[in-house]
C-alpha cells in the first residue's frame, strides 16, 4: 500500500477513534456483532444519529454490515486496529527508554 494511502487511512482511522460514542460503539462491537438498535441503547440519541456514527466507523473500515434479509447486523473489522497499533509500535523505543530514564532518576533520588 502506497504511503499517502496509508496515511490517508490511518487519519481517518483516528477520526473516527477520536471520539467517544464511537470508541463505546467499537468496545460494543468487540463482544460480537449488534444491530443498530442494540448499539443505540446505551446513549442518549435518536437512531439517525447512532447511524451517523457507524457509517463514520464504516467508511473508516473499522465495521462491516452483513446482510440476512432484513437484519443488517454491524461487525468489527480490527484490520485499521492494526494498523495503527503497527504504527504506534514504532515510538515503543522512545517512550521506553524515556520510562527507563525516570526509573533511573527516581532511583538517584531515593537516599
Amino acid at each position: 500500500m502506497p504511503v499517502a494511502v496509508e496515511e490517508d487511512r490511518l487519519t481517518e482511522t483516528f477520526a473516527a477513534l477520536a471520539n467517544p460514542t464511537r470508541r463505546a460503539i467499537l468496545a460494543r462491537l468487540a463482544q460480537g456483532e449488534a444491530t443498530v438498535n442494540e448499539l443505540a441503547t446505551p446513549f442518549a440519541m435518536t437512531l439517525p444519529a447512532i447511524s451517523k456514527h457507524i457509517k463514520v466507523l464504516e467508511r473508516a473500515g473499522l465495521v462491516v454490515r452483513g446482510q440476512l434479509a432484513q437484519y443488517r447486523p454491524c461487525a468489527l473489522d480490527g484490520a485499521p486496529l492494526a494498523e495503527v497499533s503497527t504504527w504506534a509500535e514504532q515510538y515503543r523505543p522512545i517512550w521506553e527508554s524515556r520510562f527507563d530514564r525516570m526509573d533511573d532518576y527516581l532511583k538517584r533520588l531515593r537516599p
